[in-house]
């Protein structure tokens, strides 16, 4: 597999960006545009390994979809419209969002459909879609096993359910959102606050949705079987591959970027809302509503002065993703920070609490992980001068580029393994980095 060298920090930048679509509203349009009547046009949608997937799983359901550059076109022909032939097997490859959430479209096919993927995904938890996908009336055959691969089987008998969703997870929510469509009657969830995209975009497309906000957990009720038509959405910019470029500018002296066009829904600003509590003075500009969507234009500077933070736990599922990156910050800043309930981590596309743990002990940063928290003694004059080797990380995408984005801001001499794992979610990352004046060296 190839790896990335790099032996120089960054020097100073002043630069424009846009980051690729974000991933979360790709697969979630690319699927409720499948469920739809007519032909949906889906603009900035990123050519990552994750979105390749998802599009090469739905034509095997026969939906026709057309790419043309970053645009692309899906013929709907309304809700359980899949042609469910037999022996279908779909690979889901590294993507867990796809792969959780097209099981709830599929609770009424009427042949069994294999579900497998990446060594990596292969190894995460899909109990917690399925038990309540059970209660709608599927049937799932993975030989006693909570992982992939898994085979399903709908029913002709379908049901609402009443679910309560407690490990604030997006994925589970929208899986049971998702199969509330194909089911009569109303389907009541009751959520811990999670990402809301597939919320807003039922309202978006004024689904017959209502939802109940309080402060831990959302009551979400869904009308099933209620047809709706073809849609037009332009996919803003990932405020979690955003997160890897505010960092670097945090982090480097004499510099400042902005990133335009990103996603700041409020369930996802977590990371900026951690970053400006360790003295980050991230900018919101040009705020707007898009397809229901918050966005706006993200500028950052350098910040020579961070200080430790107790970070509060309310944040973390509005942060989840970002959360390694953050412990970078947190390895420069003055004090001790504190991180904790972050079991979650360890449940991603890696154990990436114990890996983001370990990499910042091979950076010399002193960390304290015990029962799902982290310690991070953080050192404001943190350079370092030895060679760096990170590999055997289950080619999580995050890994890689949260070790490149180390290796530009605090030197030595990186060899990082597994480089194609970026572009399962941030394709455009290497490319940007040249933008702004980093060097790198692949092997």
């Amino acid at each position: 597999m190839a790896k990335i060298v790099v032996e120089n920090k960054i020097n100073n930048f002043n630069q424009v960006i846009s980051v690729d679509g974000d991933k979360s509203i790709s697969i979630r349009s690319l699927l409720i545009g499948s469920q739809s009547y007519g032909i949906c046009k889906i603009d900035n949608l990123p050519k990552s390994d994750d979105i390749i997937s998802t599009i090469l799983g739905l034509r095997k359901l026969g939906v026709k979809i057309l790419i043309k550059g970053k645009s692309c076109s899906i013929y709907g022909k309304g809700l359980n419209s899949f042609d469910f032939k037999k022996n279908i097997i779909i690979n889901a490859g590294n993507s867990g969002t796809f792969a959780r959430l097209l099981l709830g479209l599929l609770i009424k096919t009427p042949n069994l459909i294999k579900i497998i993927g990446d060594k990596s995904l292969s190894r995460r938890d899909f109990q917690r879609v399925t038990l309540p996908l059970r209660e709608f009336g599927a049937s799932f055959y993975n030989n006693g096993s909570a992982k992939l691969p898994l085979k399903i089987l709908g029913s002709e008998y379908v049901r609402p359910i009443n679910y309560f969703e407690q490990k604030g997870s997006a994925q589970c929510k929208s899986s049971v959102m998702l199969a509330a469509l194909n089911s009569p009657g109303t389907t009541i969830i009751k959520a811990k606050k999670s990402r809301d995209h597939t919320e807003k975009f039922f309202k978006y497309l004024k689904l017959p949705i209502n939802i109940i906000r309080n402060k831990n957990f959302d009551t979400i009720k869904i009308k099933g079987e209620c047809q709706f038509k073809s849609f037009k959405y332009n996919i803003p910019g990932d405020i979690s591959s955003s997160a890897f470029f505010i960092v670097i500018t945090l982090l480097s002296s004499n510099s400042k970027l902005k990133i335009k066009d990103v996603n700041i829904n409020p369930s996802r600003i977590g990371f900026i809302k951690i970053a400006n509590k360790m003295g980050a003075k991230i900018k919101i500009l040009n705020k707007r509503i898009k397809h229901g969507e918050a966005i706006g234009d993200v500028f950052v500077k350098s910040q020579s002065k961070l200080k430790a933070i107790d970070c509060p736990s309310s944040l973390n599922s509005n942060a989840i993703d970002e959360f390694l990156i953050i412990f970078l910050l947190a390895s420069k800043a003055s004090g001790v920070s504190n991180f904790t309930n972050l079991n979650e981590l360890n449940k991603k596309e890696s154990p990436r609490l114990k890996l983001g743990s370990k990499i910042l002990n091979k950076m010399g940063v002193k960390t304290i992980q015990k029962n799902g928290s982290l310690k991070i003694f953080g050192n404001p004059k943190l350079s370092i001068e030895n060679d760096i080797t990170v590999k055997n990380f289950y080619k999580d995408h995050r890994i890689f580029m949260t070790s490149v984005i180390a290796a530009l801001c605090f030197g030595g001499k990186w060899i990082i393994h597994d480089v194609d794992s970026y572009k399962s979610s941030f394709p455009s990352f290497l490319k940007l980095l040249k933008k702004i004046g980093s060097k790198y060296t692949l092997i």
